[in-house]
């Protein structure tokens, strides 16, 4: 298991990075950095013997906040902006079909499981909707519209 990453490389988060109660006078939850912000490697861990853990500092937020390598890609890696993020509820903005049939009418809610980001597909979510259960479709961005929770 080695590092991808070296102290001082600039790097570049992927994921809303939020409090799992271990980031000290923020509560549990709270949003520590957005997404796409940039950072530098200030210190290179391990959990579980397992999961490299890199220290970032984000200049901009002045904080420094424990990353997975996973979480992060270098500055010079292509960066696509999302619209929504894991765990983040949605509506089907139009109607999705598999193999011709209409299976998620327009509006019918649901919640992002994960996304992958293509230069050529742009951002494309691994969706569940609550009226196809145990059926979770890739969805592109255009699909898929926010609801309040």
């Amino acid at each position: 298991m080695l590092p991808r990453w070296d102290y001082g490389d600039a790097v570049r988060v992927t994921r809303n990075v939020r409090n799992d109660g271990t980031f000290p006078g923020v509560d549990t939850g709270e949003l520590l950095v957005r997404r796409g912000r940039i950072g530098h490697v200030c210190n290179i861990g391990s959990f579980l013997q397992d999961q490299i853990i890199y220290s970032v500092h984000f200049l901009d937020e002045d904080r420094v906040v424990g990353c997975r390598e996973e979480e992060l890609i270098g500055i010079d890696e292509a960066w696509i902006a999302s619209r929504f993020e894991v765990r983040q509820k949605v509506r089907a903005a139009r109607p999705l079909a598999i193999r011709g049939e209409i299976r998620v009418p327009l509006g019918s809610p649901g919640e992002i499981l994960n996304l992958e980001r293509s230069e050529q597909q742009g951002v494309i979510y691994y969706s569940h909707f609550d009226c196809l259960p145990g059926t979770p479709l890739w969805v592109p961005e255009a699909a898929l519209s926010s609801r309040e929770t």
